[in-house]
């Protein structure tokens, strides 16, 4: 008799251990819903991430005395362009220490095609997991869900795949 109860007790740790990680498992794969912020653009007008629901948008936090961003910058103007009709978003976030001028100039004269912000107070870097490297990005899909996020870089291949793979998914 007392080997049958023992062995319930044997049974316990193995069952607390695949409970805790089939509960990782499922947290790592649900994706994070994009926080539901308001975007002021350098000219002044406001985009809720809310409103871009049915769109897969790139949020691109960047500064411009980083090295690493501004290489970048040319190709994401280029797949804005590509992708920007078929449903494609891009909001370029300069860092709340970018001077405010510097930033606008630098969208001038680049005449980047997508919206643009100074996060001032870094409110918004704040709601998305408190961005402090740049250059970083999130990619959400059509339900507004981050799907990836990204530090350092982008890989323009690989996100024109992913583009290429939301943008043919229905909403």
């Amino acid at each position: 008799m007392k080997k049958i109860l023992a062995q319930p007790g044997k049974l316990i740790i193995p069952l607390v251990i695949l409970c805790l990680l089939a509960v990782l498992v499922f947290s790592l794969s649900k994706k994070m819903q994009a926080p539901d912020v308001t975007f002021t653009t350098i000219q002044g007008k406001t985009i809720k991430m809310s409103a871009l629901a049915g769109k897969v948008v790139l949020v691109n936090f960047w500064a411009t005395d980083c090295p690493g961003c501004i290489a970048e910058m040319p190709q994401l103007i280029t797949t804005y362009k590509q992708y920007h009709d078929q449903g494609f978003e891009v909001i370029a976030v300069a860092m709340f220490y970018d001077p405010p001028d510097h930033v606008l100039n630098y969208a001038q004269k680049h005449s980047l095609p997508f919206p643009v912000m100074h996060d001032g107070f870094g409110e918004i870097a704040n709601r998305f997991e408190d961005v402090r490297l740049t250059p970083t990005s999130f990619i959400m899909d059509k339900q507004g869900r981050v799907i990836q996020r990204v530090v350092g870089e982008l890989d323009f291949t690989a996100l024109h795949s992913l583009l290429a793979e939301q943008l043919g998914k229905s909403s």
